[in-house]
């Protein structure tokens, strides 16, 4: 296993742990809404929100215990948005990370509530965290950055507009502002509470860590939609070939295959010269850049 492997294994354990801790036990009550949330969290997931948190916050030299709290936050919006995508009014799919989607393991009122209640927990971790040591003015820069990427100006818009969109050609410019809201924003996100876990961060630093992620929450997408053709149903652990059948835009469908995959490097490119100022602190944050455009899931 190579160092950077070593270090993504560690990033994962380490959240793994924080949110069993953070999530209510399933002997609590109400108790099987706490065991669906628990089904959908700790789920076979791939934890790249949280691992982009780890990476940018130690890049900046935050201790690892300071960040687990943010690192819960981001993948708790993101699997509450995985919860309600799935609903039968939304994408309506049975399948998710190898096993039945939330709706379909318990139903659709308490697939909605876990939703839900996820969603409220993520605040509640940002605001009451003890580990996460930064001053107040910054940990309310934290729960706005997380608000604003899950609400209508990012992920929660970026579905609207998803829906919106089945079955309708969409041109390049409209089918990246679907994305840079419905993925790309808590892919941001991510990036941007690990580098305001540290009280104060320089202006330059932050901007070339945020162009860093809008470049790669953007190839992480690119890369999915050329996976709904390449890839099959057991590698994904969701329906291959879901987004031809559902009549969404895709940017295979824009670019062609070949076309896709070289704004996918386009992008990669462009992330890797946006960290040229961090030296060697960054180099997690490169491997993670060079992961997402060559992952087979």
């Amino acid at each position: 296993m190579t160092e950077h492997s070593s270090r993504l294994r560690i990033y994962q354990e380490s959240v793994e742990q924080a949110l069993d801790h953070w999530l209510p036990s399933a002997s609590i009550e109400p108790t099987i809404l706490h065991e669906a949330m628990r089904y959908s969290v700790l789920g076979d997931g791939k934890r790249i929100r949280p691992i982009l948190l780890y990476a940018t916050g130690e890049a900046f030299g935050v201790d690892l215990k300071a960040l687990d709290g943010p690192a819960c936050a981001v993948e708790m919006i993101h699997a509450y948005s995985l919860i309600h995508d799935d609903l039968p009014a939304m994408d309506d799919d049975d399948l998710r990370r190898g096993r039945p989607t939330c709706h379909k393991a318990y139903d659709d009122a308490t697939a909605i509530l876990a939703g839900d209640a996820l969603q409220a927990l993520a605040f509640h971790i940002l605001a009451e965290d003890e580990n996460i040591k930064v001053n107040d003015t910054q940990r309310i820069s934290m729960i706005n950055t997380l608000a604003k990427a899950s609400g209508s100006r990012g992920m929660a818009g970026g579905q609207a507009i998803d829906l919106a969109s089945v079955g309708k050609s969409l041109d390049i410019s409209a089918l990246e502002t679907m994305h840079s809201h419905k993925t790309g924003a808590l892919i941001l996100a991510s990036a941007e509470l690990g580098a305001l876990c540290v009280d104060e961060v320089e202006t330059e630093q932050f901007d070339r860590i945020s162009n860093y992620a809008r470049c790669i929450g953007l190839a992480f997408q690119i890369k999915d939609d050329i996976l709904d053709i390449e890839s099959d149903t057991e590698t994904l652990g969701k329906p291959q070939g879901s987004d031809v059948a559902n009549n969404k835009p895709t940017y295979p469908n824009l670019l062609g295959l070949q076309g896709a995959k070289d704004a996918a490097d386009k992008l990669y490119n462009e992330a890797i010269e946006s960290l040229d100022n961090f030296g060697q602190s960054a180099d997690m944050l490169r491997f993670i850049a060079d992961y997402i455009v060559n992952r087979n899931k």
